[in-house]
């Protein structure tokens, strides 16, 4: 099986499936000499892992992050980073009655195609559970482009029907955290709550839309052609499970708009915090960071796995009829936050890399907006 490292110089390497011994990665290109904070790494786990609150699902992993190599006296020492999560509660008897059969809008049918052989429990290696890697190698990168003033913030801003007024709202961490669907507009928060929770006794999911956010990413990161900054944060996104759309800036709203409307007019005082007058552009022209706050969102499909008899076929072609069993999340978007901020951390990091300058290292770059 390939495709399963992301990143030309900072890259990660997953491993592992849904219900075997344990889940992990390798990080290689590390900058050396950076102080790690296992807190903060284990806080990104936490904040991804399952039963959090009675909007997600009830499967209780600690996902406790264990660090192989790479790391000697609480500093990267440039070497590849080897960690793992180890598998403690599974419960793969619920997954017995899809052993057959391919269920409706997830990667059974197409995996079993590819490879001749799936792994039925969890969904094997097509779990979500593989994304805390992400956050893993997310939260390393994170403590690099600290040393740089780049921050990275992302959050809920929709759940099904119900939007926040401003898609790419400045938040705090505590604004984000304060409620269980990870929403800093608490009045929207917790009518999403509510409808997640409606859904759920249900027996049915649904979808929502996570807005992200990347402050003092310097001008000049990304290529005009084929390498182009945007691109990578797209692939980065649709990367994770059940994304099914991405777009930065105004994104898809420009289609009904005149060039007028959105033309980013350069800001003449030099002591702004953005080179441009507006962002329509998403801190992002012809492929290219310009300097101002980088935007996007990522769409999420409903989750696959719903509650309620469903008809589907198995191996043979035969139709059937089955019902799910197991704990599913009603929602995936809560829990999609910490992974969306980690894999964008990983591509501005990785870009970082490639613009840095020869014979430098790389904390010795200027923090003025220089590479």
């Amino acid at each position: 099986m390939s495709g399963n490292t992301f990143g030309k110089i900072f890259t990660i390497t997953t491993f592992g499936e849904s219900h075997g011994a344990a889940v992990g990665g390798v990080i290689d290109g590390m900058p050396a000499g950076v102080t790690v904070d296992m807190n903060f790494i284990q806080e990104q786990l936490n904040r991804r892992r399952p039963g959090q609150s009675a909007i997600t699902t009830s499967r209780k992993e600690p996902d406790q992050v264990k660090i192989l190599s790479g790391v000697f006296e609480g500093v990267t020492t440039g070497a590849p980073i080897g960690f793992m999560v180890e598998n403690v509660n599974q419960h793969s008897n619920d997954y017995d009655n899809l052993r057959d059969l391919f269920r409706p809008s997830h990667a059974d049918y197409t995996y079993y195609k590819k490879y001749g052989i799936r792994d039925h429990r969890g969904g094997g290696r097509t779990s979500a559970r593989i994304t805390l890697s992400r956050c893993v190698a997310g939260a390393f990168a994170m403590l690099a482009l600290r040393h740089h003033g780049i921050s990275i913030s992302a959050f809920t801003s929709q759940v099904g029907h119900l939007c926040m007024p401003n898609a790419y709202m400045h938040a705090t961490e505590a604004d984000i955290e304060a409620n269980a669907v990870r929403c800093p507009d608490h009045n929207i928060a917790s009518q999403m709550e509510s409808l997640i929770m409606k859904v759920k006794g249900e027996g049915d999911t649904i979808g929502g839309v996570v807005s992200c956010i990347i402050s003092g990413c310097p001008a000049g990161l990304g290529e005009p052609e084929f390498d182009k900054l945007h691109a990578a944060l797209g692939a980065a996104m649709l990367s994770i499970n059940a994304a099914k759309g991405f777009e930065y800036g105004d994104g898809f709203a420009m289609a009904a708009m005149r060039g007028s409307q959105v033309a980013d007019r350069f800001n003449n005082d030099a002591n702004a915090s953005s080179p441009t007058m507006s962002n329509h552009s998403g801190g992002i022209q012809g492929g290219i960071s310009n300097g101002a706050d980088i935007t996007f969102r990522v769409a999420f499909k409903p989750v696959a796995t719903i509650l309620q008899e469903q008809e589907t076929i198995d191996k043979d072609g035969n139709t059937v009829t089955f019902r799910p069993h197991g704990r599913h999340d009603p929602c995936v978007v809560p829990r999609a936050v910490p992974i969306v901020e980690a894999m964008a951390a990983i591509t501005i990091l990785d870009f970082l890399l490639m613009h840095q300058k020869d014979g430098l290292l790389w904390m010795t770059h200027q923090k003025d907006g220089s590479l």
